[in-house]
């Protein structure tokens, strides 16, 4: 269930087929579940660059007659999440430019660590700003660069960078993808009839029928070209950190991020949780939907059963926060309802992937206590949130992070459960596989790959 946890956008681009924009279209659909605020796609038809965005889902920002107006063979697309106060349809992506070179649309998934320094010096030199955005600082970047082609000023620019970008730039003739030397955020490469795609995860490919390639490498740029050949340029030496949290939460299960099944991450955090935290129970529940997979493999590992002890209502938008506690928990009920005659008289461990605040977990406590549960505990298949991302994710300060003020006897009293316990730091890597030296886990370590500025 999603509670604080937003994950700042989703990117795609497409190159190279005839219907661009309905395919970057179909893409930012399958990527809703990355940013629900505002979507926007920038086509090129080899000769001009077309820009349709606006505030909300995507299936409301685009009909058949939008996309129609978005012509040519390329196309590159963007849903985001806006932060508190910032919903402006200005911080829409893409953001568009006109320059010396001609004309460019920029789109960004992650969050620069030196964006207010980069801007002041900007400003500083005569750019004037119209947004908020960190992508806005590489307009004027790649504008006041004294280099002559577009690929060698994006080169000039991210040279200036410090933070976590995946990027998509679209000319009138050339499309652009990269990463940073780090690889915070996830971006693939695809293979769609004669041309190609790049999106944030790989369940937009399946959508579209395109076929995987590879991962777009750290600190590597893609280069499409028409008629030519796709160049791979290395910008920076690969020093891979790439966001953990993207195996926990925020990507789709059915997604391959950063070469590895989502799902089957999360059924392996499930069974580290169950070595490491077993207790004895009744049944296994998860908080859907997030929850899922971790408690099957929680189940799986304990031998206790799985059951789907609280049903999701897909169907609830977003509601105005009442200001009495009545109306929160009213809320909370609205998205989630407990099965009443499965959960009465029963010990029940109930697996979620986070807990932020703590508020909605206590919510759901009540909530399975009032449906008669006999015991209630609560299983996280992740380590205490203690520290906020700073690259590219959209999280509460640290004194609202409960696990930051709390022990978790605290907290295990603050959301009323009978018992409290979370995935060890060690466990959650294990449960990924691979070099632990790989993964950016500064949310539970506290432990910055990048100095927040």
């Amino acid at each position: 269930m999603q509670r604080e946890w937003n994950e700042e956008c989703a990117v795609v681009g497409i190159y190279g087929h005839d219907e661009a924009s309905k395919l970057a279209y179909f893409c930012l659909h399958s990527l809703q579940h990355r940013g629900q605020e505002a979507a926007g796609i920038s086509s090129s038809d080899g000769e001009k660059l077309y820009t349709i965005k606006d505030r909300g889902l995507v299936t409301r920002v685009f009909s058949e007659q939008k996309l129609a107006k978005l012509k040519g063979s390329a196309a590159i697309g963007h849903t985001r999440y806006s932060t508190a106060g910032d919903d402006s349809i200005l911080d829409a992506q893409p953001v568009f430019a006109r320059y010396d070179l001609g004309e460019m649309s920029i789109v960004h998934n992650g969050n620069l660590t030196n964006a207010k320094k980069v801007r002041q010096e900007l400003i500083n030199r005569g750019a004037i700003f119209q947004t908020f955005m960190d992508t806005e600082n590489l307009i004027h970047l790649i504008a006041k660069s004294d280099e002559h082609k577009l690929e060698d000023r994006i080169v000039d620019a991210v040279k200036k960078l410090e933070g976590a970008y995946s990027l998509i730039f679209l000319s009138r003739t050339k499309m652009f993808a990269m990463r940073d030397a780090h690889g915070f955020r996830p971006l693939s490469l695809g293979r769609i009839g004669d041309g190609y795609v790049v999106a944030s995860e790989t369940c937009a490919f399946d959508l579209i029928g395109a076929k995987f390639i590879r991962d777009v490498e750290p600190g590597e740029m893609l280069i499409f070209e028409k008629e030519k050949a796709l160049r791979s340029v290395k910008i920076f030496e690969p020093t891979p950190k790439h966001c953990i949290f993207e195996y926990v939460y925020f990507a789709r299960p059915d997604s391959n991020v950063f070469g590895k099944n989502v799902y089957q991450m999360r059924k392996n955090m499930g069974y580290e949780l169950a070595k490491e935290r077993p207790i004895d129970a009744d049944m296994v529940i998860p908080v859907p939907d997030g929850g899922v997979p971790a408690a099957i493999g929680y189940s799986q590992q304990s031998g206790i059963p799985f059951e789907m002890g609280i049903m999701r209502n897909h169907y609830i938008g977003r509601t105005f926060i009442e200001p009495t506690q009545e109306m929160r928990d009213l809320k909370v009920k609205m998205k989630l309802s407990p099965l009443q005659s499965m959960i009465e008289g029963k010990r029940i461990i109930v697996i979620d992937d986070s807990i932020v605040r703590g508020t909605t977990s206590r919510r759901i406590v009540r909530m399975l206590k009032e449906a008669g549960a006999a015991e209630v505990h609560m299983r996280i298949s992740s380590p205490p949130t203690t520290d906020p991302c700073y690259y590219g994710v959209d999280t509460p300060d640290k004194e609202k992070l409960i696990a930051a003020n709390m022990s978790v006897e605290e907290i295990a009293h603050f959301i009323e459960a009978d018992s409290l316990a979370y995935l060890s730091n060690e466990g959650l890597l294990r449960s990924v596989g691979g070099d632990a030296h790989n993964y950016c886990t500064a949310c539970f370590t506290g432990e910055y790959v990048v100095n927040p500025e």
